[in-house]
């Protein structure tokens, strides 16, 4: 199939960019390049434009099969603070993006949605069903979107899948990409690098929690798991399947405490943390019920805590040199 990938210069849309060609897919990748990076689209097609230009995507959009959106702001803290954002690029340039698609022949839509479409949480693990109460902007434009893609499946034949990842973390295993965010937020990386000393301590939200050693537990998954869900949603809809939402995660929760020893064992050098007060409105547990993934997919994740830790610390030990060869 020839698809189009929007953001598929930043973190999972790159990833997923590897495995969609490995399956035999025509890729174009579209990014602005604000938060993705150029390198990470080596040896694939890149047209540098924003998802508001309704005229460049009607070029890009020309004789493809489906679109995988990935283009989107991403921090929850930035949310909060700067909410007018989020709605302007997630929901109001989304607008224009889906004007485009419809526009096009094209009706098959992959959609990068996330686990903060729910917010906290009354009952885990967390299941499709669970209600959609975001307590965040971030999440309120994600699930914006979502009704945005059913109302347009309604009234326009389009077929979609929503994909609502867990705690993405890990590098590709191709050793070639990985996770680059300025400021980096995510847990993974940040404890890596305070392990290596290219940033200060790490801040631990709280160790008296409710949870079996007192820290946050959180679902981690693999961006190598995420990417080949992507491609398996993707021939999901091409079979004919009906449009869906789909929780990513492995199922299993793992504290911020055995992430920590778990990067301490593979980089071999003690994490240094702090604890901090537990974040407001910071749900102590948050856990994927993923059958319904596997059941509709065919698809579960693969890899352990092990593998995400050992391919981000591969990755984190060479982005210096990556960076330092980089134009973005």
């Amino acid at each position: 199939m020839k698809v189009l990938v929007t953001g598929g210069s930043g973190y999972v849309g790159s990833s997923t960019v590897r495995e969609l060609a490995a399956a035999g897919h025509d890729v174009l990748i579209y990014d602005n390049l604000s938060t993705g990076h150029r390198k990470l689209s080596d040896g694939f097609q890149l047209v540098e434009g924003d998802i508001a230009d309704r005229e460049k995507l009607h070029s890009c959009l020309r004789n493809k099969d489906a679109v995988l959106h990935f283009a989107a702001s991403a921090y929850v803290g930035e949310s909060v603070e700067n909410p007018r954002k989020y709605f302007r690029n997630n929901v109001e340039s989304g607008l224009l993006l889906m004007d485009a698609v419809l526009a096009s022949d094209v009706r098959l839509f992959v959609f990068s949605s996330s686990c903060a479409v729910y917010g906290a949480p009354h009952v885990l693990p967390i299941a499709e069903t669970s209600p959609k109460e975001p307590i965040n902007p971030y999440g309120a434009t994600k699930l914006f979107f979502e009704q945005i893609l059913s109302a347009y499946g309604v009234s326009h034949g389009l077929r979609y899948a929503a994909l609502r990842y867990f705690n993405a973390a890990g590098a590709h295993p191709c050793g070639k990409i990985g996770e680059i965010h300025t400021p980096e937020t995510h847990l993974v990386p940040l404890a890596i690098k305070a392990a290596l000393g290219t940033a200060p301590p790490l801040t631990v939200f709280g160790d008296k929690l409710d949870t079996r050693d007192g820290t946050c537990i959180r679902d981690f998954i693999h961006v190598s798991d995420l990417a080949f869900a992507h491609v398996k949603a993707l021939e999901y809809l091409a079979g004919g399947g009906p449009s869906v939402a789909l929780n990513l995660g492995t199922g299993k929760g793992t504290s911020i405490a055995e992430v920590l020893h778990a990067v301490e064992k593979a980089a071999n050098r003690t994490v240094p943390h702090r604890i901090g007060p537990p974040r407001p409105g910071d749900p102590p547990v948050l856990l994927a019920d993923a059958r319904k993934a596997k059941e509709v997919l065919g698809w579960e994740a693969r890899f352990l805590l092990e593998d995400i830790v050992q391919s981000a610390l591969q990755w984190e030990e060479q982005l210096p040199g990556f960076l330092a060869g980089s134009s973005r």
